[in-house]
């Protein structure tokens, strides 16, 4: 049995003030005895103007956030999965990305997750979306070790893709990070139900750290961070307020869901699509 924290934010335009936030949120899962704890999508800046958010988008070897976050991980004792940062890659690539990091308790960057699949869209009320204008996509799944147990890790819009959570489960996965800034339309209509898919269908734990409320940048963010087994019980709703929870891992409830129901044992190679 392994404690975990969650982090439930509101992150706003200052990077340095979100880390000064995270810090504090990091202080209270220590005390409270979590062993790993949880951040949201976008946990060092959420700002819808590109224009501004600019000026605060750097490398890692300079951003704030990840510096506090690693520093806080090796004082505290505690792993941290950092939901996302948006990150400069540098090299050829002119765009950001949407980056995850697994920090452990030294302070470590035990492995890193960029965001694979990207929200671009033209609604008809004439709004248009187009999140690869300004992130590069990820190349690929992946699994790490934790105190909790193997995480594989995915941000957001990666949710409505169910192919990339059988690859973690494939891989090894027993706990899933979502970390997530959902509205509040997509969240009412689909965030829980999705997430309890996601941990009924691949026999993990579903661990997923929302943003909340009114932002900086004028948005407005679901909440609900979650927390749900592998049987798709709800083990922890933080409902809209900012904060901190905890829930609890056990690996042995795992395993006895997927022995009574062994459908990863049962998975086949879909063979090719007939159209008849």
């Amino acid at each position: 049995m392994t404690r975990i924290a969650l982090l439930q934010t509101r992150s706003g335009i200052d990077p340095v003030a979100n880390a000064r936030a995270l810090v504090g949120g990091l202080e209270q899962a220590a005390a409270g005895g979590a062993a790993i704890a949880f951040t949201p999508e976008m946990t060092g800046l959420l700002d819808r103007d590109r224009a501004r958010a600019a000026g605060s988008i750097v490398g890692e070897r300079d951003d704030p956030v990840l510096a506090a976050a690693r520093a806080a991980a090796a004082r505290l004792g505690l792993w941290v999965h950092l939901g996302s940062l948006a990150v400069r890659p540098g090299g050829d690539e002119p765009r950001y990305v949407n980056r995850a990091f697994l920090i452990d308790d030294a302070g470590a960057i035990r492995a890193r997750y960029d965001k694979l699949h990207l929200f671009d869209v033209d609604l008809a009320s004439g709004e248009s979306w187009r999140e690869s204008s300004a992130y590069a996509p990820g190349q690929g799944a992946v699994v790490a070790e934790t105190p909790a147990g193997m995480l594989g890790l995915s941000i957001c819009y990666d949710l409505r893709f169910p192919d990339l959570y059988r690859a973690l489960s494939d891989a090894g996965a027993e706990i899933l990070a979502v970390p997530a800034a959902f509205t509040v339309p997509t969240g009412e209509a689909h965030w829980q139900v999705l997430l309890r898919a996601r941990a009924i269908e691949a026999g993990c734990y579903v661990v997923a750290a929302a943003q909340t409320g009114v932002h900086d940048d004028g948005r407005t963010t679901y909440g609900h961070s979650l927390v749900i087994d592998p049987w798709g019980a709800v083990l922890l709703d933080m409902g809209a307020a900012p904060g901190v929870g905890f829930a609890e891992i056990d690996l042995s409830r795992l395993h006895e869901i997927r022995a009574r129901i062994p459908a990863l044992r049962h998975r086949r190679p879909i063979p090719a699509v007939v159209r008849a």
